[in-house]
């Protein structure tokens, strides 16, 4: 799985990675699994929490094995001076720097993006916080979770009439580094151009809020708020989670008006496949319990099985509910590269997700594991011009590791 230099089209990239747990490690590791080379500064001793979350094997987290793929591993108190001192040199030949901490952390450690960008003017930073660097609310600590809620997702996630739940994911935090890696790509991408750096403020809540579709402009418009809508999507029709002989569920999306004509002649109705009144989503919207219903009937007769081959006949959109063993099986998955099998130190083989998104000529791919704790603290430091004498002496006085 090593190997010395990484390929893809951010190979040369230089990337200092400050964050922790999810959003601004994410954004790094989807960087560096398309080639840049990102250096992951973490505090002696723990490490990223991240390290110990969830199921562990030989005593680290197996998330971590993902989170942290393709990246070398700085071990840097970062509340000393000596410490900041050596995240300027980084910085300063570095083309991208991400931090996930809360608003002015950077700016107690000595280490304010605008003076970093003054040191070194084509450094793009990467802020991701819960509220943004602006604003009432930007001092306020803001996980994943919260900004899910804040962005409008929590309310829509349940059943109606229940308690709202949470995505089983950390989704706000992924849009946010996703949104992240826009940000910088982007912002590299004006560089060219100009020469000039810039900073990156993305907001967990912003993220989340910006993909709601149209929740807002519909309250603008008509003082609608969208509420939850269980397993359907509300406003469209028919787009639902429906019911089988074998105790499964069959997810149907016959909500395009030709796909619907097709639902209905392959669930034998045809009347409501040719009812004026259904022929396009304003008129099933207004009796989609009708036709949920139909559909319903029809798929409790049958198994999951059953009904996904009917409809992939009849070149219905269609599928099941698939758990991570349903995942790990499918040859699907396996023939688009996303089941990867990789080794761990001890030589025990793992699974993790491939690469996304999937490039033609330049792809991405896995070059080296998450590294230990401090595994590449000396030859980072070496490639900012340290001493051996040097790096031994920080290391005598715990400021690396």
């Amino acid at each position: 799985m090593e190997s010395t230099t990484p390929s893809g089209p951010l190979a040369g990239l230089k990337v200092v990675e400050m964050g922790q747990l999810i959003a601004g490690p994410f954004a790094a590791k989807t960087l560096a699994d398309f080639g840049a080379d990102v250096v992951k500064i973490e505090p002696p001793g723990a490490g990223d929490p991240l390290r110990n979350w969830r199921l562990l094997k030989n005593g680290t987290s197996v998330w971590w094995q993902v989170q942290s793929r393709n990246k070398r591993s700085l071990a840097l108190d970062l509340r000393n001076p000596e410490a900041q001192d050596i995240v300027r040199r980084l910085a300063a030949e570095a083309d991208v720097l991400i931090e996930n901490f809360r608003p002015g952390a950077l700016e107690g450690w000595g280490l304010d993006p605008q003076k970093l960008l003054e040191a070194n003017p084509r450094l793009v930073v990467l802020r991701v916080s819960g509220y943004g660097q602006t604003g009432p609310y930007r001092d306020r600590p803001g996980f994943g979770v919260v900004g899910e809620a804040m962005g409008g997702l929590r309310h829509l996630t349940a059943e109606p009439g229940r308690v709202p739940v949470r995505v089983g994911v950390s989704i706000g935090d992924t849009l946010a580094a996703l949104h992240g890696v826009i940000g910088v790509l982007m912002a590299l991408h004006e560089r060219q151009r100009s020469g000039r750096g810039q900073v990156v403020d993305v907001a967990l809540y912003e993220a989340v809020f910006n993909c709601m579709e149209s929740l807002l402009p519909e309250y603008s418009a008509f003082g609608a708020v969208r509420g939850p809508g269980g397993s359907a999507l509300p406003g469209i029709a028919p787009s639902n989670a429906y019911p089988c002989a074998d105790g499964g569920y069959a997810l149907i999306a016959g909500n395009g008006d030709s796909i619907y004509k097709r639902l209905m002649a392959a669930i034998g109705r045809e009347d409501l496949g040719q009812d004026p009144g259904l022929a396009d989503n304003a008129g099933r919207v207004q009796r989609v319990d009708e036709i949920d219903a139909a559909i319903g009937a029809w798929t409790k007769q049958r198994s999951v099985k059953e009904v996904l081959e009917v409809l992939d006949a009849a070149a219905v959109p269609a599928g099941r509910i698939y758990t991570v063993a349903d995942i790990a099986a499918d040859p699907h998955y396996a023939a688009r590269g996303m089941l990867q099998q990789i080794h761990l130190d001890g030589g025990d083989a793992l699974t993790v997700p491939g690469i996304v998104p999937k490039l033609s000529r330049t792809p991405g791919g896995q070059h080296r594991n998450a590294p230990g704790l401090g595994q590449d603290t000396d030859a980072v430091l070496r490639e900012v011009g340290l001493s051996e004498a040097q790096i031994a002496a920080l290391k005598s006085r715990g400021v690396v590791q």
